[in-house]
């Protein structure tokens, strides 16, 4: 647990899975990525499956749902889910919360592994996994995940967020917006269309729940961008501004994906941005 200001948050995981290593790195050579991220027989690596709970009084908000427990045993298998020390309801429990009681879920997008635990099966039915929550989205990102290009069409599974059609509790944004005092959405686009990242401040302090945008520490570095990544120049562009200004006002990062480090504050030190300091969680 982490106290910002009035603000109470906790890293919810979800387990692990793993991604081919040079899909998450794109151009960068393996032989710069893989100390860091050691690749199995199938040149996979590991990530985190890593979500933020964040409790402001009676509110309790939830950022991204990880990938959920609707898998055959040959997709777990194909991604390598693992959810045997880690799960989402598990982490909640740990952070004193249930589903039940998440009132708001923020989605950063609707790719599988930030939307999977939206639904679930209960009594042989798919249900929204949150059944008191409002579900916050953008707009543009709702509409692409409906009509995706062929590059990305994989990365999305209607069966996680289709029942929030007509639910009455899916609440489509339109560009940045403040969603609860200190609590702002604002939206990148190179990974995917109106993806959309949490900043958490109370003024003095701030963390930023960065998503796919800076999905590890290794991506810091502008240049280290994702083959999954829909607009590569957009992403470098992007992360150039997040980062001068984290660094400037000494922001803590939250990382989604990493398997090691959940938050950092940064520096710049010979022209790159690097970890200043790792925040425990």
């Amino acid at each position: 647990m982490h106290r910002l200001g009035r603000f109470e948050l906790h890293e919810i995981r979800d387990g692990t899975f793993a991604l081919d290593g040079g899909a998450m790195f794109g151009i960068v050579p393996k032989p710069l990525w893989q100390k860091r991220h050691p690749v199995d027989e199938r040149n996979r690596i590991q990530l985190a499956l890593r979500c933020l709970l964040i409790q402001d009084g009676d509110r309790r908000v939830l950022v991204d749902s990880g990938i959920g427990t609707k898998w055959d045993e040959k997709r777990r298998e194909i991604y390598g889910i693992d959810q045997s020390v880690y799960s989402l309801d598990r982490d909640l429990l740990r952070a004193g919360c249930t589903r039940e009681e998440i009132t708001d879920v923020v989605l950063t997008h609707l790719h599988f592994d930030h939307t999977g635990g939206t639904t679930r099966i209960e009594g042989g039915e798919r249900v929204l996994s949150f059944p008191r929550a409002t579900y916050h989205l953008q707009r543009r990102n709702w509409k692409w995940a409906h009509h995706p290009s062929d590059k990305d069409a994989g990365s999305f599974r209607s069966e996680n967020f289709d029942l929030l059609a007509g639910s009455g509790r899916l609440h489509l944004l339109e560009g940045q917006v403040e969603l609860l005092p200190g609590i702002e959405l604002f939206v990148s686009e190179g990974h995917t269309v109106g993806l959309q990242l949490v900043r958490v401040s109370d003024g003095d302090q701030t963390l930023v729940f960065c998503g796919d945008l800076i999905p590890t520490v290794s991506h810091l570095r502008s240049s280290w961008v994702m083959a999954y990544d829909l607009y590569p120049l957009t992403v470098i562009e992007e992360k150039r501004m997040v980062l001068a200004q984290a660094v400037e006002e000494k922001w803590t990062l939250f990382f989604e994906h990493d398997p090691l480090v959940a938050a950092c504050t940064v520096k710049e030190q010979d022209g790159q941005v690097v970890v200043d300091r790792v925040i425990p969680f």
